[in-house]
């Protein structure tokens, strides 16, 4: 398939819908999804940080893919910043056309203004084929992620 142009911007809180919908379609159970009103208060904590976006992909003005990227400050690596993404998803109908790629692209050339040593993800140890997606754009595995609930 070709490839399709988006337009990645930050979200707004016009956006919460689209961009809840698409995460619903991430969550497993739906007594994890959030309610569009606790999503506006926790939106708004995150446009509170200064380099903790939630970005929006878009085709024809429809979300069609989203993402968290956090550029934080570290004291170690000589007070290099990173960056982490999360919460990445293209919308089915849009997937293999490209908008994933644009959004870590997008990411990445964030990352690279701030001067990051380095961009990280996690990636559900089941999800293959999104592994093999992050390898193709020069992620490579390393270490290991841990979670505690």
């Amino acid at each position: 398939m070709g490839e399709i142009s988006a337009n990645i911007r930050e979200a707004t809180p016009a956006d919460l819908p689209s961009v809840l919908d698409l995460y619903a379609r991430l969550e497993t159970n739906e007594d994890q999804a959030i309610s569009l009103d606790k999503a506006r208060q926790v939106f708004a904590r995150i446009r509170s940080y200064p380099d903790y976006h939630l970005y929006v992909a878009t085709v024809r003005e429809q979300v069609v893919g989203t993402f968290a990227l956090l550029i934080m400050d570290n004291l170690a690596h000589q007070g290099t910043p990173s960056g982490i993404v999360e919460d990445v998803v293209v919308a089915q109908s849009w997937q293999g056309k490209g908008i994933g790629k644009q959004m870590m692209r997008f990411a990445m050339s964030r990352c690279q203004e701030a001067g990051c040593y380095k961009l990280v993800l996690s990636s559900n140890l089941k999800r293959e084929a999104a592994h093999k997606f992050y390898e193709s754009l020069g992620f490579v595995k390393h270490g290991f992620s841990f979670v505690v609930r």
